[in-house]
């Protein structure tokens, strides 16, 4: 089934013989008067398909509990709710585009960071277009998940099924954390060229993005990412922040699986001690701008480039790009909702062509 829409954007069959087609967005023909242009005024996107699915999950019983009477709406009759008996946990929400025509050699996974959802990959606080747009522009089937216990995944309350309480995000947080601000948000101001849309309303549109999270559902979360895989196929596997632990571990796990790896600030790394199963998964890791100022994030890539090393060492392949030294700056941790978040995304693409990943 062929489906086309007027927001966002597929690489067209005209766009796709375009030389430059790889660095420049919004290059196809203008679309005729049956098609009138976006208001974004880029071209229609086709797709072949999309849809949604969700994956993973494990059976939790609960016994012993007294049973209550609930009232689900107002002026409706109150129910009784039993809460024993067996709960499935740990569900993985997924949706797919599969765009026309089709250019990239596998399908592109996105995985979020932690606190956040697939939404990190659809769109910038500022309403620009996401990565998802970007690589299905250019021909990349794109899966968005949300990881285990946050969006549309959904999340128990259950205490014993999660070991732990979830972590939620003040608005202030993220300011500094994020590399954004020069000190706490109430001042309003940012780091010397900060990318990152830090104008009031983007911030809260951004905030808005913020769900709680557990730090305690890791092995849960990469069954998920685990079953995806399983389920999907051979991919090309795209991660941000705590999404580097799941990406790198679930690469170890199902190496045929993984057809390359693409981590942007990773903030875990995998096994180290396993790192040679990771020798035939080509990997590119990137790190924004001001981490040499910030608290954390030394050691965090400090943390990234030994397993990096430990992955050469067994014979695997690993291009670490730090930004700024390429001549893009001013990248907060939310590299792909940056102002310059096109080009970043192009340099990837670049990548993924390197590897032979892209027709």
């Amino acid at each position: 089934m062929r489906r086309t829409f007027l927001r966002g954007a597929a690489l067209t069959a005209a766009a796709a013989a375009l030389p430059d087609a790889v660095r420049a967005q919004g290059t196809a023909p203008a679309p005729g008067p049956s098609a009138p242009a976006p208001a974004s005024g880029k071209a229609p996107l086709t797709l072949s398909d999309f849809g949604s699915f969700h994956v993973g999950g494990r059976d939790f019983v609960i016994s012993g509990q007294p049973t209550r009477e609930v009232l689900f709406s107002p002026g409706g009759q109150p129910a009784r709710v039993d809460p024993n008996g067996t709960y499935l946990i740990g569900g993985m929400y997924a949706g797919y585009m599969i765009p026309e025509p089709r250019r990239g050699r596998f399908p592109l996974l996105m995985w979020h960071g932690g606190g956040l959802t697939g939404v990190t990959w659809e769109t910038t606080p500022d309403g620009r277009e996401g990565w998802q747009h970007f690589f299905l522009r250019r021909g990349w089937p794109v899966y968005v998940s949300d990881a285990t216990e946050r969006g549309r995944s959904g999340w128990t309350m259950i205490p014993e099924a999660t070991g732990g309480q979830p972590v939620f995000l003040t608005e202030n947080n993220p300011w500094e954390r994020f590399r954004i601000g020069d000190g706490p948000r109430e001042r309003g101001t940012t780091l010397p060229g900060n990318q990152f849309p830090s104008d009031p309303a983007s911030y809260r549109s951004f905030m808005r993005q913020n769900v709680p999270r557990f730090t305690t559902t890791d092995e849960l979360t990469l069954e998920a990412y685990g079953a995806l895989l399983d389920r999907v196929g051979p991919s090309v596997v795209m991660v941000h922040s705590q999404g580097g632990f799941f990406g790198w571990r679930a690469a170890q796990e199902r190496p045929d699986k993984v057809r390359a790896l693409v981590l942007v600030e990773p903030a875990a790394t995998g096994d180290i001690a396993r790192a040679a199963a990771l020798k035939d998964v080509p990997m590119l890791v990137l790190y924004g701008d001001y981490i040499e100022g910030d608290a954390r994030w030394p050691t965090i890539r400090a943390n990234g480039m030994r397993f990096a090393e430990a992955v050469r060492a067994a014979g695997g392949s690993v291009d670490v790009v730090n930004l700024p030294e390429r001549g893009i700056r001013g990248n907060s941790h939310m590299v792909m909702m940056d102002r310059n978040s096109d080009e970043v995304a192009a340099l990837v693409q670049d990548w993924l062509v390197a590897k032979g990943l892209w027709a």
